[in-house]
């Protein structure tokens, strides 16, 4: 990816070349995409699956190979060494695992292919002694939660939000965190409220999606927030229950409201109740670490990348944006176009390197404990590894 646009965060940068010989441009390169859900979901593993579709059809000379819905429910007898073993057997020289979920077993399993490159999606393990042929990224899906959280403090009429989460782990906890801040930064700052007011509560169903007998019922959960008082369900899971309920009872005369996640035409299937979309472009990464790995040039790095300041939302440089919903009010667009002047001004500020907006103290966690003192800006990793929600968020932490 291109460095002149965009912020990129390498805590750890191992320059260890695994020792995979360069392949020709016109040889064949393929490779494998494992997803921990259905490529049509709408959500996390259709925006994976749609940006790695796009290297095949870009790169020159890729083949892409697919196993869908890893999970216990979906694939019982199915394990990540039978699928790699299946992949690299077809010729794959870079094998992506798209969830944490997978980080663990991403690092067993690349131990016994050492001449294939593993790219784990959000995980950490290369911080924690991965093997040199396993790399990790994310993109700092923060901000564009910030903008979501803001769009739903703009929208609600109750003061009441209901925050839809799958299961409990650092990297869900500060997405709801970096939610509950735009929400609270906006409800102060633009609707003039006192940001005690607001109320901002957490659901765990306990995984990314709905398992019957395993995790709670997201549609049933919705619900209950909308019987509750909240107006405003942001989804923070990978399928579409909070849009499709909330579209529901739009159609039944409901003024409510819902968000989607992960993947940017989510709010397709709900125009009427969508207020926007946080969304992850795998695009521009993949396209790179496929040339990088095909031209020997790859070397093991955990990167948490920002996004493209000078062009939040362009598909070919970005790795995430904000899609702004259908059924925002004009004034609350307008906020929007505001607060994100603001987060770029701030981003794109080198003093302002190594943190996220909104991250500023006091900032306490949920026991009372101290984050970050009055004027204090939390640190990238202090906010990677978060181990609570924040005090003013209502849910469990853990």
């Amino acid at each position: 990816m291109s460095r002149k646009l965009t912020f990129l965060i390498v805590v750890c940068s191992l320059v260890l070349l695994v020792g995979i010989p360069a392949l020709a441009q016109d040889e064949e390169f393929v490779f494998g995409l494992v997803l921990v859900g259905p490529n049509s979901d709408q959500g996390w593993s259709q925006a994976h699956y749609e940006s790695a579709l796009r290297v095949q059809e870009t790169v020159p000379n890729t083949r892409m190979l697919v196993f869908e819905s890893l999970n216990p429910a979906d694939a019982p007898e199915a394990t990540l060494e039978s699928v790699v073993a299946e992949m690299v057997s077809e010729g794959a020289r870079l094998i992506i695992t798209t969830s944490d979920a997978f980080e663990e077993d991403t690092s067993a399993v690349a131990e016994n292919y050492p001449d294939v490159v593993f790219l784990n999606a959000t995980g950490s393990n290369v911080l924690h002694g991965a093997p040199p042929n396993v790399g990790n990224y994310d993109s700092q899906n923060e901000w564009a939660k910030l903008l979501v959280g803001c769009a739903a403090a703009m929208t609600t009429e109750t003061g009441k939000i209901g925050y839809l989460g799958p299961l409990i782990n650092a990297e869900t906890r500060r997405l709801a965190a970096s939610t509950y801040l735009g929400a609270r930064y906006c409800w102060e700052n633009y609707v003039g409220g006192d940001p005690d007011d607001l109320e901002f509560t957490v659901t765990w169903i306990g995984f990314w999606f709905n398992i019957p007998g395993v995790t709670l019922d997201p549609t049933e959960e919705t619900n209950s927030f909308f019987d509750n008082g909240a107006d405003v369900v942001i989804s923070a899971i990978d399928t579409t229950e909070a849009l499709v309920v909330a579209s529901q009872r739009v159609a039944a005369d409901e003024a409510v409201f819902a968000s989607g996640y992960d993947y940017a035409a989510a709010c397709d299937i709900a125009p009427a109740a969508c207020i926007g979309v946080p969304y992850y472009n795998w695009f521009p990464y993949y396209s790179t670490l496929v040339q990088q790995v095909r031209d020997g040039e790859w070397t093991q790095e955990w990167i948490w990348e920002a996004p493209d300041w000078n062009d939040f939302n362009n598909l070919d440089t970005s790795p995430l944006g904000f899609v702004e919903g259908p059924a925002l009010s004009d004034e609350t667009r307008a906020t929007l176009a505001d607060f994100l002047a603001v987060l770029t001004e701030f981003g794109s500020d080198p003093a302002n390197e190594g943190t996220i907006f909104g991250w500023e103290g006091p900032l306490n966690f949920q026991d009372g404990t101290v984050l970050a003192e009055d004027g204090e800006f939390v640190e990238l990793l202090d906010i990677w590894f978060l181990p609570q929600l924040l005090e003013g968020m209502i849910g469990a932490s853990a």
